[in-house]
C-alpha cells in the first residue's frame, strides 16, 4: 500500500518537473528574442485567453478561411487594410492612417488592448498577420503578439477550435498624433534622396530570382514591372526566417543573427517585396531582433519597378560584409555593401541600360 502511493507521488512529481522543464525551455527560446513580447506561442495564449484586455484577432482571407476559429477569436481580414489604385496601376496599397484606425474600431480594438494576430501557417506562416503588426506598430500601439505558426500551431498544441467568430462591440481606436511613429510607413519620394546615405539599410525579402530580375514581379493590369531591386539592396528571401518550408516555426535568435549578420540595428533598415506582405514579415522579424528604426516600405515593387515612375533600378547582386550583428552601435561600420557583380567592376553613375556591371538607370 506504502509502496504504490510512493510510486503514485514519484509519478505525479515526475509530471510536474517535466512540465516545469518544457515551460522553462519555451521561455528560454522566447526570451532569446531581444522584443519577444512580439511573438506569442500557443501555451502562452492559453493561459492568457481569460484576460479581459485580450482581442484575439483572425486575419486570413474569406477565400482561406477554413471555417475553425481559435475560441473568441474576431474576424478581421488582412486585406481590408489594402486597397487597389487603378488610375496608378498598382495594387495592395495601405489605406491610410484614419481609414486603418476605423477598421481596427470597427473590430473591437481599443487603443489599451493586448492583440494577438494569427493567421495559417500552410498559407501564410505569418506573413499576413505580420501586416496587421506592421500597421498597429505604425498607429504606435503598445501591445500586440504574432502567434507563431497560426491556427495550425493552435491546433496541433491540442488546442480547441470553434466555427464562429466573435462579433464584437464597434469602439473607438484613436491614436495620439504624437504616437504615430509615420516613419515606419515610408515611400519611393523618401528613399530616394537617401540613396546611398549609409545610415539607410535597404532589405529586398523577395525571392532571389525576383531580386536579380530574372523572375518578373507585375503591376495590377499584368503589366511587367521593371527588373531588379533598389540600387544598394541586399537579398534575404523572407522564407528564410523559417525553421523549414513545411514547419514554418520562426528561427531561434542566434539562426537570426547569422542570417542577418552585416546588418547594423543600430541604423534604419527599410523592407520591401512586391506589394507589402512578404516586406511586412521582414519588418516583424527585424522588430522582434530589437530593430528599432525598422521600416516598410509599403508599395513596394509595385510603386518602385512602375515603369512610369523612372525609379533607378539594378540586377546585381550586393552582399553585406560578414561582420556579427552585434547589439544597437554607432552609424560608424557594420553596413558595408559590397557589389558582387558578374564583369568584376563596379558601375559608375550613368552606365545606362547597358551596362554589364548590372547597374539600370532611371532612363529619365
Amino acid at each position: 500500500m506504502k509502496n504504490g502511493k510512493l510510486i503514485r507521488y514519484m509519478v505525479i512529481a515526475a509530471v510536474l518537473l517535466l512540465g516545469v522543464y518544457w515551460s522553462a525551455a519555451s521561455a528560454v527560446s522566447r526570451e532569446d528574442y531581444p522584443n519577444a513580447d512580439f511573438l506569442a506561442s500557443a501555451g502562452w495564449l492559453k493561459s492568457h485567453k481569460e484576460d479581459a484586455s485580450l482581442v484575439i484577432v483572425d486575419v486570413r482571407m474569406d477565400k482561406y478561411f477554413e471555417g475553425k476559429l481559435i475560441p473568441g477569436a474576431v474576424r478581421m481580414p488582412w486585406q481590408q487594410f489594402q486597397y487597389d489604385d487603378t488610375a496608378s496601376n498598382m495594387g495592395g496599397l495601405f489605406v491610410g492612417i484614419v481609414h486603418a484606425q476605423q477598421l481596427l474600431g470597427e473590430h473591437g480594438i481599443s487603443r489599451n488592448d493586448t492583440v494577438v494576430l494569427y493567421d495559417s501557417v500552410k498559407r501564410d506562416g505569418g506573413a499576413t498577420s505580420s501586416y496587421i503588426f506592421w500597421v498597429l506598430d505604425l498607429l504606435g500601439h503598445k501591445n500586440m503578439k504574432v502567434l507563431e505558426r497560426g491556427i495550425d500551431g493552435w491546433i496541433e498544441s491540442g488546442g480547441e477550435t470553434v466555427t464562429a467568430p466573435r462579433k464584437p462591440e464597434a469602439v473607438l481606436y484613436q491614436a495620439p498624433s504624437e504616437e504615430i511613429r509615420l516613419r515606419k510607413w515610408v515611400k519611393a519620394d523618401y528613399i530616394m534622396p537617401r540613396l546611398g546615405d549609409p545610415y539607410y539599410q535597404i532589405l529586398d525579402v523577395r525571392s532571389r530570382e525576383e531580386y536579380l530580375g530574372e523572375k518578373p514581379n507585375t503591376t495590377l493590369d499584368g503589366t511587367v514591372l521593371n527588373l531588379g531591386h533598389i540600387p544598394t539592396a541586399t537579398n534575404s528571401d523572407y522564407t528564410l526566417n523559417w525553421t523549414s518550408p513545411e514547419i514554418k516555426a520562426i528561427k531561434p535568435y542566434t539562426a537570426l543573427k547569422e542570417l542577418y549578420s552585416g546588418l547594423d540595428p543600430g541604423r534604419a533598415v527599410i523592407t520591401y517585396c512586391h506589394s507589402a506582405r512578404r516586406g511586412s514579415f521582414g519588418y516583424f522579424i527585424l522588430r522582434l531582433m530589437g530593430f528599432e528604426d525598422a521600416m516598410l516600405y509599403e508599395p513596394s515593387w509595385m510603386e518602385w519597378g512602375n515603369k512610369r515612375y523612372y525609379h533607378p533600378f539594378e540586377t546585381a547582386e550586393n552582399i553585406l560584409s560578414k561582420d556579427t550583428m552585434t547589439e544597437a552601435k554607432s552609424t560608424s561600420a557594420v553596413f558595408n555593401p559590397q557589389t558582387n557583380r558578374k564583369s568584376g567592376a563596379a558601375a559608375a553613375s550613368g552606365d545606362g541600360r547597358g551596362s554589364k556591371s548590372g547597374y539600370v538607370s532611371c532612363g529619365g
